[in-house]
């Protein structure tokens, strides 16, 4: 295993080695390192850095390709192949945190402490290791699944394992993290008990599909003992919506659940974010993004416009060449994939600290499960159960809506922006008005795919009604996995999906 040097503020530093689970741990101090290496891969550039995050968002209804290179073209237009760079590094990186994690597992049964001392950090290689599979088997449905180091094995012998039997052990792994890691946490990129829950939560949620009752019931009760649990585990909603998407003021806020978090660092082959310039305006003044992953106006004016979440989600203005001008006009930079529609600004307003220009290299904590959504997965699994609290869990979500904030203008003068009544409470709720929500809420956050994969949606949001227009290449009986890299399989026919 290979534990890489951390870029990340809040986990220890740890130097590149090769380790023997069992020769090197030998104190839980040895073994947080090895975590801490695990889940410093998930900041990688093949992860979130770029590769999954920017993959993500391009094969979900949300946001379009304006640039083509054909890795990104065949990620937007469903025409995903085996040889995509996009496919095998996430899939390469997510195996090495994998492996990390494994490596921790067993290297602590040589670690003599007692199971209240040892059980609370191992707990977190648990996690690691849960995490990495759920992104896994929601990608590539049927994967490799190992539960130990690896040292000397034929490639030819093996296999995908089922995705059942994936879910079954991701379960496993999260039930043993909830059970032992701590209430509370220093810093939200490690994980927490209402980290396992929440993920609990999620996992049963996309194992409910469309109509499983059972697993519908189980994300309603988890996310609930989140929920009930909130002041436990120091967890809320942050009163302003801008403050998640602010690297200067996030590490404060409750919300995030489980975060990762970048420290401005572009150390060798790690910690290299790039979500920012990928979503930037190409040629403006603020350092100049490189207009990659661009909503289209279908998607833009999806948003309410009174709700502080369009404003704080969308960049409508920029400087460009020393001119203040709204979105018509971006294209004024000459570049030839500019173009003349609101950008994200989730990640490009307030990157804090960077280490490399276009704002690469940030300081962002990117929350992969916050409170916001463990409401909506309360409320979405409620609708399917008739919980008669569901409406009550996405109202909340709405009302910190309507509460405004700091933010800009659109721009980059930042103004105080007054409470609304936009978007107004629900008397009533619909699996569809949840969805919504969950759209507006975690717009280009990663999870929008993820919903139109558990949810079967692509038919319909990929046809000329939905936000991207009509896709062509869309096949549902085969689009909802990614292929595995055809290089894993050159290697090992065995590995087909």
């Amino acid at each position: 295993m290979g534990i890489a040097l951390m870029g990340c503020s809040d986990l220890e530093e740890s130097p590149i080695a090769l380790l023997d689970p069992d020769g090197y741990f030998q104190t839980t101090e040895d073994l947080q390192a090895g975590i801490d290496g695990s889940l410093t891969h998930a900041i990688n550039e093949e992860i979130w850095g770029r590769k999954l995050s920017i993959a993500l968002m391009l094969r979900s209804d949300m946001v379009n390709l304006q640039s083509s290179q054909t890795r990104r073209v065949e990620m937007n237009t469903h025409t995903i192949t085996g040889d995509n760079e996009m496919v095998y590094d996430p899939w390469k990186r997510i195996y090495l945190g994998i492996s990390a994690a494994n490596t921790v597992i067993q290297g602590a049964n040589g670690v003599n402490e007692e199971e209240s001392v040892l059980n609370p950090i191992v707990a977190q290689a648990y996690f690691a290791r849960a995490f990495y599979y759920f992104h896994l088997v929601r990608l590539f449905g049927d994967v490799p699944y190992f539960d130990e180091p690896i040292s000397d094995i034929s490639a030819k012998s093996v296999s995908c394992t089922p995705e059942a039997e994936v879910y079954a052990n991701i379960i496993s792994d999260l039930e043993f993290a909830e059970e032992w890691l701590p209430n509370t946490v220093s810093t939200r990129a490690k994980p927490s008990k209402a980290a396992a829950k929440s993920y609990l939560a999620l996992v049963y949620l996309t194992m409910a599909g469309t109509s499983d009752a059972t697993y519908f019931q189980m994300a309603y009760d988890k996310a609930k003992e989140v929920i009930t649990n909130k002041g436990t585990y120091d967890i809320d909603l942050d009163p302003d919506f801008q403050t998640l998407f602010n690297a200067n003021l996030i590490d404060a806020s409750k919300e995030p659940i489980f975060a990762l978090d970048y420290n401005n660092v572009e150390a060798p082959n790690n910690a290299y974010d790039q979500t920012a310039p990928m979503t930037g305006i190409r040629g403006d003044d603020d350092d100049q993004g490189w207009s990659v992953a661009v909503p289209t106006m279908a998607v833009y004016d999806s948003f309410d416009p009174d709700d502080y979440r369009t404003r704080v989600s969308f960049q409508t203005e920029a400087t460009i060449g020393g001119t203040t001008v709204d979105y018509t006009n971006f294209t004024i930079s000459g570049h030839g994939d500019a173009a003349n529609q609101p950008y994200i600004a989730k990640y490009t307003r307030y990157p804090g600290p960077y280490a490399r220009g276009n704002k690469r290299a940030t300081s962002h904590n990117y929350s992969m499960i916050r409170y916001a959504e463990v409401l909506l997965i309360a409320a979405e699994a409620g609708v399917e159960i008739g919980a008669a609290d569901a409406v009550d869990f996405l109202n909340e979500v709405r009302e910190r809506a309507r509460n405004g904030g700091n933010s800009t203008n659109g721009g980059y003068v930042e103004e105080t922006v007054p409470a609304s009544s936009v978007p107004a409470d629900l008397t009533s709720i619909t699996v569809d008005d949840v969805l919504e929500e969950r759209r507006i809420e975690l717009a280009f956050e990663g999870k929008r795919w993820y919903d139109i994969k558990r949810r079967q949606l692509g038919d319909v949001v990929f046809s000329a009604s939905g936000y991207e227009g009509d896709k062509p290449d869309w096949n549902a009986s085969e689009d909802y996995d990614t292929p595995i890299p055809q290089d894993e399989i050159d290697r090992n026919p065995n590995l087909t999906n």
